[in-house]
């Protein structure tokens, strides 16, 4: 009787969660990819079929999977002698330098395509270069992206290492390179192989960045999807794209989740050493990819300061204001009003549902189901932003769900968006509490809320608060889905900024380098504070 009653309760917890991930996601996509595969009410499958042999899909396709491929291998390169420097030394401002890395994977994607345009430009710093508007810039922009999920994902496993297995292979006489290549490399391999997985997603799917930097010479798939909806109309073809997206995404968290593995929680009680000379080399290395992600944006500060030969505050002056020619319909200032509002709604909604996901598919037991859970909340995380907003427009659109002059279908689209980094943020420490503490609450007649409160929530609070950080800051500078639903006297600041890039004048031009500052910066703000909240242990991303 009493497991009948445990499997009803976990039914019905499972059915809000389940209830909005199927009305507010499956049924959007499915609408959209609808839309595709049934045009003028007849089912076409050999139309959507066509569409994959076309050229330019090919080179679509071609360009995706290299530029994914070689951003992946560049922050992998840059990335693990980095994990080894934060994770595995220990040096006064050690922490500083962790959330510096940390900031660009929670910077709007706008805002990095914007800031590395500024940095390559003919008048920019390697303007001599030669390297707007190609290809090279693209993967570096992605690598600067996803630098942080290589050091995080695989500095944790580095830093949970016990290190006597190391010094014994030293001590019977390998050498650094044998102890590398046949103890260090093998106890990584876990974490290296699903920081890999998970950057190549995030490369394959980048949205802002690409459409940014790539313009109309170089597009993947995520920008296909968007300049097929939005200019050419062509949902037959953005429907295949969003489909073969989606089945690729599918195979790569599920490889992700094969190799997914939570390091080892037993550390080493000695502290880490500090850097000797033997560490230059690892340490010039930080040093150069700490330099290479802060160019960037010391260029965009740059850019904000600037109008023409002039240097001072007047792009800042000029955000309470609608641009030259009243290139916008509000002022920036208010669109930031907007943002942190939709932000907070979005956070609050992704922080609930996400919560209720870590609290079930962390349970003792439960297989596969419990699996299948963890593994169908993580498909917004890969699925196009483009097709979830486009979605979102053909298919809310009537009652009982017309929600097109509503407040919350910005937040609600930005919410998915951000649900499966809540989830990412409070499992894994659900998961490393002791079941043992839940079982003696429980026998001393605590019931299951009280339970909850005394033991899981004490553990877990830092967490949360981490993952409404997290939450906060994906939803500010998200793009993909905004840019479909945000009404235009009603925009968030990264449509602003994109909209103010598009217009001309050097003042709209400065307006929207400034723009891009203050989100950066409330960013990095939202992000620190997450930092700290953080510490070592909490969660996998």
């Amino acid at each position: 009787m009493a497991r009948h009653r445990h499997a009803v309760a976990t039914a019905l917890l499972a059915a809000l969660p389940l209830a909005a991930l199927a009305l507010f996601f499956v049924y959007p996509v499915a609408g959209m990819v609808g839309r595709g595969f049934v045009p003028d009410g007849r089912f076409e499958p050999g139309a959507v079929l066509e569409v994959l042999t076309r050229p330019r899909v090919h080179r679509v396709l071609w360009f995706t999977l290299w530029s994914a491929t070689a951003g992946t291998l560049l922050s992998l390169v840059l990335g693990l002698p980095t994990a080894y420097a934060l994770h595995r030394l220990r040096f006064p401002g050690r922490d500083l330098l962790r959330a510096v890395v940390v900031v660009p994977f929670v910077l709007p994607t706008v805002v990095v395509g914007v800031a590395f345009r500024q940095l390559i430009a003919s008048s920019g710093p390697l303007g001599g270069l030669g390297l707007d508007g190609s290809a090279v810039a693209i993967v570096a922009a992605l690598a600067f992206f996803n630098v942080s999920v290589v050091v995080r994902t695989v500095g944790t496993f580095w830093e949970s290492m016990d290190p006597r297995r190391e010094e014994a292979a030293a001590a019977l006489g390998a050498t650094p390179w044998q102890v590398l290549r046949t103890v260090t490399l093998p106890a990584l391999r876990p974490g290296v192989v699903s920081a890999a997985s998970v950057v190549f997603l995030f490369c394959s799917t980048a949205f802002g960045v690409v459409l940014t930097m790539g313009g109309l010479r170089y597009a993947n798939v995520e920008t296909e999807i968007y300049l097929l909806t939005t200019q050419e109309l062509d949902l037959t073809a953005a429907a295949a794209l969003s489909v073969l997206q989606l089945l690729v995404v599918t195979g790569l968290l599920v490889l992700a989740a094969r190799v997914r593995r939570s390091p080892p929680t037993a550390r080493t009680a000695r502290p880490l050493p500090r850097p000797r000379w033997t560490h230059a080399p690892v340490l010039l290395w930080t040093a150069l990819t700490l330099v290479l992600l802060l160019a960037p944006l010391a260029s965009l500060v740059a850019a904000s300061l600037r109008r023409g030969e002039d240097w001072g505050l007047q792009n800042y002056r000029a955000l309470a204001t609608t641009g030259a020619d009243n290139a916008l319909l509000v002022p920036v200032t208010e669109a930031l009003v907007t943002s942190l509002e939709i932000a907070l709604v979005a956070a609050s909604l992704a922080l609930l549902l996400g919560t209720v996901v870590a609290y079930l598919v962390s349970r003792p037991g439960g297989g596969r189901p419990r699996q299948l859970l963890d593994g169908v909340f993580m498909l917004p995380l890969g699925v196009s932003a483009v097709t979830v907003g486009f979605g979102f427009l053909v298919t809310l659109d009537r009652p009982p769900l017309d929600l097109r002059s509503s407040a919350l279908l910005v937040p609600v689209a930005q919410a998915m968006v951000a649900l499966p980094l809540v989830v990412r943020t409070v499992a894994p420490v659900l998961r490393s509490v002791d079941d043992r503490q839940r079982q003696a609450a429980a026998s001393l007649g605590a019931g299951p809320l009280r339970v909850l409160a005394t033991v899981d929530v004490p553990a877990a609070w830092r967490a949360l608060l981490a993952a409404a950080g997290f939450g906060f800051a994906v939803s500010l500078g998200e793009f993909g889905a905004t840019s479909f639903l945000a009404r235009d006297d009603d925009p968030t600041l990264p449509v602003v900024i994109y909209r103010l890039i598009g217009r001309p004048g050097a003042e709209n031009f400065g307006m929207a380098m400034a723009a891009s500052v203050v989100l950066a910066a409330t960013t990095t703000a939202v992000m620190l504070a997450v930092q700290r909240l953080r510490g070592g242990s909490v969660g996998v991303l």
